[in-house]
This record gives C-alpha cells, structure tokens and sequence, in this order.
C-alpha cells in the first residue's frame, strides 16, 4: 500500500495507463513543462516527451476539437481544462461533436476522449475557478459522467475512463486534491468497476447521496450524527451518468429517508433527478420526502463568503433532522 494524495493518485494513473498504451495523449495549458496548475500531470512530460504530454494554447475549444481529430486517427486523448469556469468555450465541441458523433456515424465511429474538469469551491479562488458544471453534462445525452473522491478511486477510475471507448467527462473534487489515503498501486486492475455507485458507510436512521467533495463532507457529517445517536448511510455515487441506483434502492427501501447533497445549485440539479428515480421506484418506502442540500442558485460567490455558499456539515445534519421529524 502506497500513501497518495488524491493528485498523486491521478498522476500515478496516468502514468500507468501511458505506459500501457502509447496511443495515450495528455494534453492541455501548462501540463508539460509546470505540471498543470494542481502539479497532476507533473513529471509526465519529462518522461514520456513532449509529443505525448502537449502544452496547447490558452483555446479550450481548440484543445477538445483537436482531441477529436486524435482519437478518430486511433489515439486515446486526455484533455484536461485547467478549471471547471473555463470548460464553457469547449461546450460547443463536447456537446454537438464529442457526445453525438458515435450516434451521427450509426456507431462508426467512437470517441475515446477523456475531457479532465477540476471542479467545486473551497479553494478561496476567484471568479470562473469554483464552478459545478457537471449538471450541463449529465444532460447530455452521449456523455459518460464520473466523479472520484478519494486517492485510491482517483488512481484507478482515470485508468478505466482512459481504456473506455466512451467519451469521459472526469470530475476532480479540487479541494481534495491533497487529502492523503493508502492507494494499493501493486494491483493488476481494479476492484471495483468505474460506473458503479458504492456505499462507503453502511447506517439505518437516513441515506446521504454524495458524490465528489461532498463525500468527505457527508461522512464527517456521519460520524457528527453518530454522536447524537444517529445512524447514517453514506453512498459515494461514483459515476453521474449513467447513474447506478440498485444499491440506493436497496438502502432507500430499507431505511425510508433520503438526503442529497451537491455543491452545484439546487433547481435542476443532480438531487432533483436523484429524488424523482427514487420517489418513482421507492415510493411506498419512503418515509418522509427527499430532501436537498445544494449550492444555491445564484452565480458562484467570491471567496471570503463561499463557505456561506458550500453545503457543510450544519446543513447536511440540518437536512437530517428535517428528514427525521416526518
């Protein structure tokens, strides 16, 4: 067992799977010669040169086009946007070419890009650096949506997004990005496959949906409720889309009381659709309504107010109690 950060994590993944394959293409602002602002791509392009980890101009739009062009030669480029505010000149690209071209060539043609977002706040960055985009992305039909949370899931779910033939949206939690946790780097391939969800903390009082920053944040409210005599479930959702919901279901129809909790703005959210699968396929379990706890729908505030803006600890236990008094 190796100590990571989850940073580490991703850049020992990325090592690995450039090892494995030398179709793999890093490429982005500043990931060779700085590393990338986070350093996860540090090394990289010492190692493996610069024909294979590219700093590109400052075009994000530019960046995903020639990812693109790449993978329809047979190359498995990994793009990455230096922070989540900055993917929207890409949007065009992501949205009406690297989601739809599989279904436009009548599964022709496939496009293995994985587009790398640091996102989420907590950081006291400024304006454009603190973002929640993945709700754009789980709408996209044609998108593959994951989230890790943790070193270990960093180091293994790039690897797997890297060797699918699906175009990957990656979500890096960015306030995580140097919390440590034991990665096993000697295994041959992971345990877990990478669009499942995981229940991280079993419980019987009230089920947390997270995915993301919020996972550390719901277990810390976890072990806070236990003090009080409450017992949570914690489930790590993992993948966005698709969404795997048998084991929420299970938990659901065992315990009856939901929270979710995201750091993106509350209409339209990912808790919105998490809330109506489960009233659809739980409903005579549920014993009281699934409750929300979001960022709220206003822009991103600046930095010496977001910890107003992030759900913490307080809210998610708030939403407990709320949950519990049906």
């Amino acid at each position: 067992m190796t100590q990571l950060t989850l940073a580490k994590g991703l850049n020992a993944g990325l090592r690995r799977a450039m090892e494995a394959n030398p179709k793999v293409i890093v490429m982005g602002e500043d990931v060779g010669k700085l590393g990338g602002v986070f350093r996860v791509t540090d090394g990289l392009q010492k190692d493996f040169g610069e024909d294979r980890v590219i700093d590109t101009p400052l075009a994000e739009s530019g960046i995903v086009g020639t990812a693109i062009g790449l993978a329809l030669r047979g190359y498995r480029p990994v793009c990455e946007i230096q922070f989540d505010g900055f993917v929207y000149p890409a949007y065009d690209q992501i949205v009406n070419q690297v989601a739809k071209l599989h279904l436009r060539s009548q599964g022709r043609l496939r496009l293995p890009v994985v587009i790398r977002i640091p996102f989420g706040g907590g950081i006291g960055a400024v304006e454009h650096h603190s973002e929640s985009p993945e709700p754009y992305f789980v709408h996209t039909a044609g998108l593959k949506v994951v989230a890790c949370a943790n070193p270990a899931d960093a180091y293994w779910m790039i690897q797997q997004s890297i060797a699918s033939d699906d175009p990957i949206i990656f979500l890096e939690p960015k306030r995580r990005y140097y919390e440590r946790a034991e990665v096993d780097t000697d295994l041959p391939e992971p345990s877990y496959p990478l669009h499942a969800s995981r229940v991280v903390q079993d419980g019987s009082d009230v089920v947390l949906l997270c995915y993301g920053p919020m996972v550390k944040t719901c277990l810390d409210a976890a072990q806070a409720a236990e003090e009080e005599g409450k017992s949570l479930a914690v489930v790590d959702l993992r993948t966005l889309s698709p969404l795997d919901l048998d084991p929420v279901f299970d938990l659901v129809r065992k315990i009856g009381r939901v929270v979710t909790v995201h750091e993106a703005p509350l209409t339209a959210g990912l808790g919105a659709e998490l809330a109506a699968r489960i009233t659809e396929e739980c409903f005579y379990s549920l014993e009281a309504p699934v409750h929300r706890v979001a960022g709220y729908d206003i822009p991103y505030p600046v930095a010496r107010v977001e910890d107003e803006y992030l759900p913490d600890l307080d809210r998610v236990l708030d939403a407990v109690d709320r949950v519990l008094a049906y």
